[in-house]
């Protein structure tokens, strides 16, 4: 199965400061980083570390050879990407000790992908293959629709949550990948229980696999046969910025590989653990014999115990 990324791609500025900056202050940041990023290009990259055939399609800017560079060194075929007169999108990243984040996105050249631009890229692809979509590129509804008219399997995380999300048929959605947030906004209850998350989601996609994350919480996989949670594996957080992606990369590997929805997410939360230890968002992004050397090692020990 190849996999169809259509999605962002950013560059990260990341300031690291002592608490996040209150409306009318100026606080001093401690460091300040760059990095490759945009929810994009860190699916595209962790769906390669995690050993899946992924294209990324796409636009960036003049600016946007590093972004090329990166997703190339981890094996992302990047033939489709566009380049448009536009800078390339970027993000202003504030971590605090702790390794949360906030961030604020500008969409420079990911406000350049078109529906002649998206049909063009989907005459490469067909029935068997996947297209994964983010919330931070255009055109996003459109490109739902033709995905589903060439039978692909469509797969959605509708991040960050905005307007345009209405104009998408979530209908024609295969796979949902939500937090916490996102799943209560979709699901249009003020419910703080996951269950009755779940459940009002269920009643709107019945059709739909669901996948809500939890933050340190871990997750939850629903598709209407099977429900089950995956918690997740302790580490350090360091950096948050760029976990949720690292998990979806991995989860959705594991699916396109044809592994059970168990171990996939199983594989997720372990990339996902390993990547919140390091700095960066595709930086900190393992490959596949890591996140396995990991979870054998752990079992191991749990063993011994």
């Amino acid at each position: 199965m190849k996999i169809l990324n259509l999605g962002s791609l950013n560059i990260d500025r990341t300031y690291n400061v002592e608490h996040y900056a209150e409306a009318g202050e100026t606080i001093q940041a401690k460091a300040y980083e760059e990095f490759c990023g945009g929810k994009g290009l860190n699916q595209s990259i962790a769906l390669a570390r995690a050993g899946a055939q992924v294209f990324h399609a796409g636009c960036v800017g003049p600016d946007g050879g590093i972004l090329l560079d990166i997703l190339a060194e981890a094996g992302v075929r990047t033939e489709l990407i566009r380049e448009s007169s536009e800078p390339s999108g970027h993000a202003v990243i504030q971590v605090n000790p702790e390794g949360q984040n906030k961030i604020t996105i500008f969409g420079g050249a990911n406000s350049d992908v078109t529906p002649a631009y998206i049909d063009e890229v989907l005459t490469y692809f067909g029935r068997e293959d996947m297209l994964l979509l983010q919330n931070e590129i255009s055109n996003v509804p459109y490109a739902i629709e033709k995905g589903k008219e060439k039978g692909m399997t469509v797969v959605f995380n509708p991040s960050p949550i905005n307007s345009d999300l209405a104009r998408c048929d979530l209908q024609k959605v295969d796979y949902l990948i939500v937090n916490e947030v996102e799943g209560r906004q979709l699901a249009g209850t003020d419910s703080q229980r996951v269950g009755s998350i779940l459940e009002q989601l269920r009643i709107k996609y019945p059709r739909t696999v669901l996948v809500l994350t939890l933050g340190n919480r871990g997750s939850f996989y629903a598709d209407g046969r099977e429900a089950f949670y995956q918690g997740i594996f302790p580490a350090e957080a360091v950096d948050t910025t760029g976990a949720g992606d690292t998990f979806t990369g991995y989860f959705l590997a594991g699916i396109a590989a044809g592994r059970p929805p168990r171990e996939a997410l199983e594989h997720a939360a372990m990339a996902s653990a390993i990547s919140v230890g390091r700095r960066g968002a595709a930086p900190s992004i393992p490959d596949c014999d890591e996140v396995c050397l990991e979870i054998a090692r752990r079992r191991n020990n749990s063993d011994l115990q």
